[in-house]
């Protein structure tokens, strides 16, 4: 394991004014995402959608990493050059998601736990060799009144530290991600208490099994009221209920928390970071790892057309600087109407 080389990437993936374009979706999900365009999901208009994105001048400035999926981690441009090398050529760092997927958690009715340990070791050799210098692993925690429940936290942080541990030995960076649902009722009081309760878990594990704490990265959700909730918090709460969580439970050595967007708008996701780094300073960069908050207005643009690509090009650097804007506090609504 080379710390120096661990810590150098980990501090290069929440550069200043960057942050992660999240492109590992699965099988299913990008076959969704084709769906709602009316484009069919086979293996040529996936890599001719990945590499519109990859190719995309200038996207260095504000994107540092790139999640991929096992197919396009394998995948080449129409030249011939590998998606991997495409990216490295810009400065970009190319990652890989590695987990299973979240099965049920046996003897837990409603929780999940995240598989994918089995052949592990073998796999992030394969991906190294591949070009991939970080990786992502999620789990998911649904919230009603009984669960999470204790069992669910430990398991979950048990399989994460666990990949933590395997991907520092392999010289990858590990993204780890506790994701707490906002599928629920549940109020923004009640999502703070179960992702301070899932971080800690997780960070405790990370330390049993000897993750070093400077070659890793957090990728969570922000504290948000369920999506059936009676009332939504403003962004200005959003930020100040998340940084207090972190501060309880995110130790200092961790050098970023790259936030997922999930159940958010682009825009609220643009927003709710900026928010968070006016709050500023921290002990970690603040950044973010977006999939559909930055990909969305892409896709609507495409329509898996050759013809619009230059157009959609142009929709994902607008989302890139606006997030690029919001990590250091600069992002206002008027850079959206001005674009």
């Amino acid at each position: 394991m080379d710390l120096d080389t661990l810590r150098a990437n980990a501090q290069a993936l929440v550069a200043p004014g960057k942050g992660i374009l999240a492109a590992d979706e699965s099988g299913g999900t990008i076959k969704k995402r084709f769906d709602a365009i009316k484009v069919e999901s086979t293996e040529e208009n996936r890599r001719a959608y990945r590499e519109l994105l990859f190719s995309t001048p200038g996207i260095s400035d504000h994107v540092s990493g790139v999640i991929l999926f096992d197919e396009t981690i394998r995948q080449s441009d129409r030249d011939g050059t590998p998606f991997p090398k495409l990216l490295a050529d810009q400065g970009i760092i190319p990652g890989i998601k590695v987990d299973t997927g979240a099965k049920p958690l046996a003897g837990a009715d409603g929780e999940t736990v995240t598989e994918g340990l089995d052949g592990l070791r073998e796999r992030l050799e394969e991906y190294h060799a591949l070009g991939a210098r970080f990786a992502k692993w999620r789990a998911t925690y649904t919230i009603t009144d009984e669960i999470p429940s204790r069992y669910c936290y430990e398991a979950n942080a048990h399989a994460l530290a666990r990949y933590a541990a395997l991907c520092q030995e392999a010289g990858i960076v590990p993204i780890v991600e506790p994701e707490v649902l906002m599928e629920g009722s549940h109020s923004i009081e009640r999502a703070s208490d179960v992702t301070a309760e899932a971080q800690a878990a997780l960070f405790q594990e990370l330390h049993r099994n000897r993750v070093l704490f400077e070659g890793v990265l957090l990728k969570p959700n922000m504290v948000l009221s369920g999506y059936d909730a009676k009332s939504q918090a403003a962004d200005e709460e959003v930020a100040q209920r998340t940084i207090r969580c972190f501060r309880w439970t995110v130790p200092a050595a961790v050098p970023g928390i790259v936030f997922l967007s999930g159940g958010q708008t682009d825009e609220q996701a643009t927003s709710r970071l900026n928010e968070m780094n006016m709050l500023g300073p921290h002990p970690w960069e603040l950044s973010f790892s977006y999939g559909r908050a930055l990909q969305a207005p892409v896709l609507k643009v495409w329509k898996g057309d050759a013809a619009n690509v230059a157009a959609a090009q142009a929709a994902f650097t607008h989302r890139a600087r606006m997030n690029g804007a919001a990590r250091d506090g600069s992002y206002t609504a008027a850079m959206e109407k001005a674009a």
